[in-house]
């Protein structure tokens, strides 16, 4: 056997302390990532224009789209690395990461093409308006281009994450947020360059971020090195990979196209208005909800890594710790975005119709907030045990059988104030499934993939 590659052992001593340590620095990285993202719509809003603004906010659906595929690959890569490491088989971890990385290089270019061809259509399904609809054509055109570097990055995190090293991300992320910031401000205050700045400042960022990355992974880990070009690729592990990311990858798409009907639907109020203060309003809770992305992505890893080990129970008991976790801290931010709502809103916008806008939105996602994120553990722990199916199925009848009709039929009964209370019809039926199926214990006959 290879050299067993050196990593976080999440097999032994306390869920909850192995938990919150490997959250904590992707729950730093997370804020790093939001904080240059939100330095993006900080930009353009104050210094570009609220057209600006709006065609930056329609860029993530779009561009989550494109990448989701992807990134369910590198989920289904942490989960089968964290897997094979807890089972002790460093051969196998090795053969992942090769795998991974043959089947990225293979298929990037052909995806960066299809995306850059699909960008109009997609503009006219979200009913730009005329005022952003260039702005929109140009962040998404130079965006798409710099996919290569996105995904590389979310390659190297879950080979990371598979490891239970959580910490290297972090410095990853800290130099794409001090790039991204620094060009962002030079591109748009001194080059006067709009849009197009702000977007080639994120791939720039991203890029460098990546190849630090190999870099860093192949100094620190030789016995895994990353050789993009060296053609290895074990059809085995592919779909073994493929059982678990595509799931995740067809969710995400899914869910991708499910904001953009929701995001088509509030345009149809006004791009400048409604179309902005959507923007504003998803800044604030993507970052309300980054602890919930950070435990969830820990809980992933460390139900990967028990499963890989025998341990279910451990796994069930991390799980929960989780939760209760979760839990906390989504209360908490509820409290402050439903009472200081307006003022947050006023930073990234000095109009007020913009802020009122994103009012709305908060006062209707984060009182049943809870429940999004108590499923979005859950189905966090089910992917880690190597059960995605169930997590897509809930997924998609959550956020687009359920969510996207209830949003139209209140914003064409009741007006666009109480539209978004469509988001709590999809969450109640998508906590009560998380809840009832990973209660039910189907799950652990899946056993350990490793074996």
């Amino acid at each position: 056997m290879s050299a067993h590659p050196s990593g976080r052992n999440m097999t032994v001593g306390s869920p909850t302390k192995h938990i919150l340590a490997f959250s904590l620095p992707l729950l730093a990285g997370s804020f790093l990532q939001q904080f240059y993202n939100l330095v993006d719509s900080w930009v353009v809003g104050n210094y570009v224009s609220d057209a600006a603004l709006a065609a930056v906010g329609m860029g993530f659906p779009v561009m989550t789209l494109f990448q989701a595929l992807f990134i369910g690959l590198s989920t289904g890569g942490t989960v089968i690395i964290a897997q094979y490491y807890g089972a002790g088989k460093g051969e196998e971890v090795k053969k992942a990461v090769d795998t991974i990385y043959t089947a990225f290089m293979r298929s990037v270019i052909p995806v960066t093409v299809i995306a850059l061809l699909l960008l109009k259509p997609m503009l006219w399904l979200l009913r730009v308006d005329e005022s952003a609809y260039h702005e929109a054509w140009v962040y998404l055109a130079v965006v798409s281009v710099g996919l290569i570097g996105t995904i590389g990055y979310n390659f190297n995190a879950g080979i990371l994450n598979g490891l239970g090293n959580s910490q290297t991300t972090l410095i990853f992320l800290a130099i794409a947020a001090v790039m991204n910031i620094v060009l962002d401000l030079v591109f748009v205050l001194v080059f006067e360059m709009g849009v197009f700045g702000v977007a080639f400042a994120t791939i720039l960022a991203q890029a460098f971020s990546w190849l630090f990355g190999v870099a860093y992974i192949n100094r620190k880990y030789p016995e895994i090195a990353i050789h993009p070009f060296n053609g290895r690729l074990d059809g085995k592990l592919l779909r073994k990979i493929v059982e678990i990311g595509l799931p995740t990858g067809l969710q995400m798409s899914l869910v991708s196209i499910a904001v953009m009907c929701v995001t088509s639907k509030v345009n149809s109020f006004g791009t400048e208005t409604y179309g902005a203060g959507f923007n504003v309003g998803n800044k604030l809770d993507s970052m309300a909800f980054l602890p919930v992305q950070s435990l969830c992505s820990a809980v992933t890893a460390f139900v990967g890594q028990n499963m890989g080990a025998g341990k279910a129970d451990r796994a069930v008991r991390g799980t929960w710790a989780a939760v209760a976790m979760s839990a906390v801290w989504t209360a908490i931010s509820a409290v402050i975005l439903l009472k200081w709502g307006d003022v947050c809103a006023a930073v990234f916008t000095p109009e007020q119709m913009v802020v009122d806008a994103t009012v709305v939105y908060l006062d209707c996602v984060m009182p049943p907030y809870i429940l999004f994120t108590t499923f979005y553990v859950l189905n966090a722990s089910l992917r880690g045990a190597g059960d995605s199916l169930f997590p897509m199925i809930n997924t998609i009848a959550t956020m687009l059988v359920l969510r996207v009709p209830a949003l139209y039929f209140l914003a064409n009964t009741f007006g666009p104030e109480y539209m978004y209370w469509g988001y709590a019809v999809g969450w109640v039926a998508g906590c009560a499934l998380s809840v009832g199926y990973y209660c039910s214990g189907r799950w652990k006959k899946k056993g350990s993939l490793a074996n």
